[in-house]
């Protein structure tokens, strides 16, 4: 369970630049400031994965990610409002070309993530700012659903090590919205935690 200090402390270990484990409502995951090279660097650096591999940036709550991205068309905000809270990584235009070190190659694209956060986990909802985030694993490697499945190497290396218990332990659903605007397309780029129907149905609400 993560108590409102536990937030606090993560809050502040990603405002000085560090990298912390934290749980989410999937899988356990790595999070940094999205602004911060050497904050990234290091993130990468203890996943091993190659520095050109796009990561998500994380809101704790949708009403902060939706203000932060005024520039999305109306019908990507509606989808993005049917989508968030929940276990789904949007992939959505980025014509300002905001958060570049979580873009990747690909500048023009953002992925954007916004927990559903359980109970237990409850007091993360709190965190203000967003960080850059993703899977607390070596690149390739499981997905971790307990504290005890990260890799001893990234838990000691870590500034911060949050337990939050037993999670789902399935990755989130990546859904490809850069098409909903222009023409209501969609894609998955990545099966998950959320079925492909239940994606078709907040859609066509």
């Amino acid at each position: 369970m993560i108590s409102p200090a536990d937030a606090e402390t993560f809050s502040r270990c990603i405002s000085v630049g560090g990298v912390a484990v934290f749980p989410a409502d999937t899988v356990y995951g790595l999070a940094c400031e999205p602004d911060n090279r050497e904050a990234v660097t290091q993130l990468y650096f203890l996943k091993r994965r190659r520095p050109d591999k796009p990561a998500a940036v994380m809101f704790f709550e949708a009403e902060l990610a939706l203000a932060a991205l005024p520039e999305l068309g109306r019908r990507t905000r509606a989808a993005v409002e049917a989508l968030v809270p929940g276990a789904v990584t949007l992939l959505l235009p980025n014509p300002h070309r905001r958060f570049p070190l979580a873009c990747g190659p690909d500048p023009q694209t953002l992925g954007l993530r916004v927990p559903a956060w359980p109970d237990a986990l409850a007091p993360l909802a709190g965190v203000r700012w967003p960080v850059l985030q993703s899977s607390a694993n070596a690149a390739g490697g499981a997905d971790a659903r307990t504290l005890a499945a990260v890799p001893e190497r990234i838990r000691a290396a870590a500034d911060l090590v949050l337990d939050g218990g037993e999670l789902p332990g399935t990755p989130s659903t990546v859904v490809d919205l850069r098409a909903w605007e222009r023409d209501g397309r969609y894609a998955i780029a990545r099966h998950g935690a959320v079925a492909e129907a239940d994606v078709a149905r907040a859609l066509s609400a």
